[in-house]
């Protein structure tokens, strides 16, 4: 039985380069000092011997490990999986490493995962899901744990905080089904109780009642495509049906969509007008070409990839909108 070596380190390089092991060291930092000959000989004697910078050892030395834990739930559904890959991939080209911790949506998951990214000396942590109560946010802070809240009703001191315009997009879906006609909105949510949920659907209820045209809501289940389907049968089974639907969550509209052309024999936008949120890939197939809100993937993951690096005060607010992408289950107003 071979036993494998140990990992080859600086000093095997600085020895093979006939330099210093310090040479070794300002070579694979960046910004450090060393002649151009120098660089040549440790760069190909890192290449011949496979050698490659141990970061978690350095960031012990530093105090920065280069590691962001990113803590979410439903990973999979479609807007989530999307946004993971922007925020990665920024966070890569950024010289980060990011830490994916999958949790439930409850606070008290959110805290182990606070922990254990903690324990394991990460820079930053994004929390997509639930809520960190303050005693652990000033653990976090004590630790040099810097927090990203994405759409958190709450703020805390010393933290990120990235929200939309949920409200009022949920007051402009009511407006852009009044345009076109629709006398009986309605909105459809589940249950999950997200903040951006709860604004998304306020902002529509209110729009509505302000308008004198009360309108009918509907929550069931966890946000998914078989809870859209629940929310389509019971909106669409009263005894007067809505004639404009808007859903919290393009994974509900889709549901939505498919019970009431297949099961209710509804024409889309003829009969039943229909409007999502956040713009997934699938919002655009031919099956759907769902009218929604384009949530702003890029600029959030922009924003805080930024504000790690430093831009920005240490307890700051960015407020982003969300746009309206007109498709076909809305019929477009006339001018």
């Amino acid at each position: 039985m071979t036993i494998p070596r140990n990992a080859v380190s600086a000093k095997d390089v600085a020895e093979a380069a006939g330099v210093s092991r310090a040479a070794v060291s300002r070579t694979f930092t960046p910004g450090a000092s060393v002649s151009p000959t120098t660089r040549a000989k440790v760069l190909a004697a890192a290449e011949r011997l496979g050698y490659h910078v141990n970061h978690l050892a350095r960031g012990l030395i530093t105090a920065e490990s280069g590691i962001v834990a990113l803590i979410v739930a439903e990973l999979d559904t479609p807007f989530r999986s999307r946004l993971l890959a922007a925020l990665t991939e920024k966070l890569q080209a950024d010289g980060k490493v990011a830490m994916l911790i999958n949790t439930d949506r409850s606070d008290e998951s959110v805290k182990g995962a606070l922990r254990q990214a903690i324990s394991y000396r990460t820079d930053a942590a994004v929390v997509l899901s639930g809520m960190p109560d303050p005693a652990l946010g000033d653990l976090c802070i004590r630790n040099g744990l810097r927090l990203v809240l994405i759409n958190r009703e709450e703020g805390r001191p010393g933290a990120l905080h990235i929200r939309l315009n949920d409200a009022a997009c949920g007051a402009q879906a009511f407006e852009a089904l009044r345009r076109i006609g629709c006398v009986r909105p309605a909105v459809a949510t589940s249950r999950s109780a997200t903040t951006s949920l709860r604004l998304r659907a306020e902002g529509f209820a209110h729009a509505a009642e302000d308008a004198g045209l009360p309108a009918t809501r509907e929550a069931i289940g966890v946000t998914s495509y078989a809870a859209g389907l629940d929310l389509g049968t019971a909106l669409l089974s009263r005894s007067e049906p809505p004639d404009g639907i808007f859903c919290t969550t393009d994974l509900l509209a889709f549901g939505v969509l498919d019970v009431a052309r297949q099961r209710f024999g509804r024409r889309v936008p003829e009969d039943l007008s229909v409007i999502g949120f956040d713009d997934v890939a699938q919002a655009g197939w031919d099956a759907y070409r769902l009218t929604t809100f384009a949530q702003p993937v890029d600029e959030i993951s922009e924003s805080i990839v930024s504000w790690l690096d430093g831009n920005g005060a240490a307890d700051d607010l960015v407020e982003l909108d969300a746009h309206l992408v007109w498709r076909d289950t809305v019929s477009m107003p006339s001018r």
